[in-house]
């Protein structure tokens, strides 16, 4: 592991600034502890409490860490490596075998995502504590979350640039140092910084699905790529879930919800660690001129490395056949109107069900655990998820994880309604359905469109995702937010739109050349 650091940092301004900086912002977190001690004969209730000078030092030694961290890991010549990274491409032959590096960077990259998703997934467990602490409404609170939703957004196009900046891996460790610095949100006595460390913690997480997803890419043969890519992100998510569910059942009774926040400390360093078992970006590495790093990893890995000044030319005899006009139009509304359809489920009803439950009767250890059974539930479903995706097809997996979603609503609905059951088996299924959609929506998306258009409307479909939850959050601050079982029915009606959207709108693209997909004939 120190080995594959060590090659991760060379090349880079200074490795002992790296290391400072991570000791740095490791520091100033311990000095927030003694705060969050001080409250242990209150159950840990810190609000109205006078932040020390240590708390203010330690603040500034986190500011100070992720900088030195920053610049440690920043590339010498940056210019030159922009300029040659633009005319390398990496992949894999189709028929390569998958060996035990593949599976050892799916097995690391599922743990990094668990630990990425368990971060917003755990707002949803920490809204109730922080209503009571700080005597605010639900309203006020959900500030917190609609901070940390924005901060997300920002994080996907920022991190995109310091994946492009840094390389993958360097990315990931730099998000990992910025992931120990906001654990100190669980020592804060006001909830306005609360408020300013979830937007810091969004910004972080935002940008790691998108990075393992173009680390993948880069990594894995081309007829295993779409399965990993929804194998890895739905266990990311499941297990996030679950990670977030089941801490919160175990600890916060004893720690309260501050807990979960402090939680960040030992993940974001477990986090700097695994990153010793990450691969550098054979396509950054090549960029950098270390072509002997680059011909190693892409051994590893059955890849190869082409330059060329523009795309290669269709297969000779083939004829194109481009997504133009209202097919365009049609499948850009089917796959936009399914992320906002998730969005709403995942940054609204499932952030909003822990207080729900709460608030019928059921303490927040119970609540807790009933979602951690639901995301126990999901679990073994993404593999069949995966096995859909790359045996069956991957328009009607989307379709069918759509669906279970939409059934999931209904049993949110019939459950509101009756006033009696076990919420067990409502939430699995929209777990199972939502987590399917994410895993399934990007990557269907990069081999639905034309090159010319590929990446804005990849783009335009991540961006769905999170404008479903900023609406979401939005009626939660202006206090409009309606029982659960009328959120399910109004989610109800994106959900089987995008259900028919898609059904009808959607291409088949397992097995096919998605060069095929651009305008022109060959030859």
């Amino acid at each position: 592991m120190a080995r594959g650091l060590s090659s991760t940092l060379s090349d880079r301004q200074a490795i002992w600034a790296f290391a400072l900086g991570c000791i740095a912002v490791t520091i100033g977190v311990m000095m927030h502890l003694p705060m969050f001690l001080m409250g242990r004969m209150m159950h840990f209730r810190l609000a109205g409490m006078a932040m020390g000078w240590d708390m203010v030092a330690g603040m500034g030694l986190i500011i100070a860490g992720v900088g030195i961290a920053a610049y440690g890991l920043l590339p010498r010549n940056l210019a030159d490596q922009r300029a040659a990274a633009e005319t390398i491409e990496i992949s894999a032959p189709e028929d390569a075998a998958l060996g035990w590096p593949h599976w050892r960077l799916m097995l690391v990259l599922v743990v990094a995502l668990i630990i990425d998703v368990m971060k917003p997934a755990s707002l949803g467990f920490t809204i109730p504590g922080m209503v009571g602490e700080y005597a605010v409404s639900k309203a006020t609170a959900s500030l917190v979350p609609f901070a940390a939703l924005i901060g997300t957004v920002t994080g996907s196009v920022l991190w995109g640039v310091i994946a492009d900046i840094y390389g993958r891996k360097a990315s990931i460790l730099l998000s990992a140092v910025m992931f120990v610095g906001t654990s100190i949100c669980g020592a804060m006595p006001s909830l306005a910084w609360n408020i300013g460390m979830c937007f810091m913690m969004g910004a972080a997480a935002g940008g790691m699905l998108p990075v393992t997803y173009a680390l993948l890419a880069e990594m894995m043969p081309n007829r295993h790529r779409g399965w990993s890519l929804v194998l890895v992100g739905g266990l990311g998510a499941v297990g996030g879930y679950f990670a977030a569910s089941g801490l919160s059942a175990l600890l916060q009774p004893v720690f309260g919800w501050r807990i979960l926040w402090l939680l960040n400390l030992p993940t974001g360093l477990t986090l700097v660690l695994l990153g010793g078992f990450i691969p550098e970006s054979a396509k950054f590495l090549l960029a950098r001129g270390r072509d002997a790093e680059a011909r190693a990893v892409m051994a590893r890995f059955g890849a190869t490395a082409v330059r060329h000044d523009a795309p290669p030319p269709l297969p000779a005899g083939t004829v194109s056949h481009a997504l133009t006009g209202a097919k365009l139009i049609g499948k850009l509304a089917a796959l936009s109107t399914a992320a906002i359809a998730w969005g709403l489920v995942n940054f609204g009803l499932l952030l909003w069900l822990p207080a729900d439950l709460v608030a019928k009767g059921y303490s927040m250890a119970v609540s807790s655990k009933l979602l951690a059974e639901s995301a126990l539930i999901a679990f073994p479903t993404v593999f069949v998820c995966a096995l859909m995706y790359s045996r069956w097809s991957t328009k009607w997996s989307l379709v069918t994880m759509i669906g279970v979603t939409f059934l999931g609503l209904v049993g949110v609905l019939r459950l509101e309604f009756a006033g009696v059951g076990s919420p067990v088996l409502p939430v699995a299924l929209l777990i199972v359905g939502s987590n399917g959609i994410i895993a399934i929506l990007l990557p269907y998306a990069a081999e639905s469109f034309p090159l010319r258009v590929r990446g804005r409307a990849t783009g335009w479909v991540a961006a769905c995702t999170k404008a479903g939850g900023v609406g979401a959050q939005a009626l939660s601050i202006t206090a409009l937010v309606p029982s659960m079982g009328v959120v399910a029915g109004l989610i109800m009606v994106p959900t089987i739109a995008a259900l028919g959207l898609c059904a009808w709108f959607g291409r088949e693209t397992r097995g096919r050349d998605l060069r095929l997909l651009d305008e022109g004939v060959a030859g």
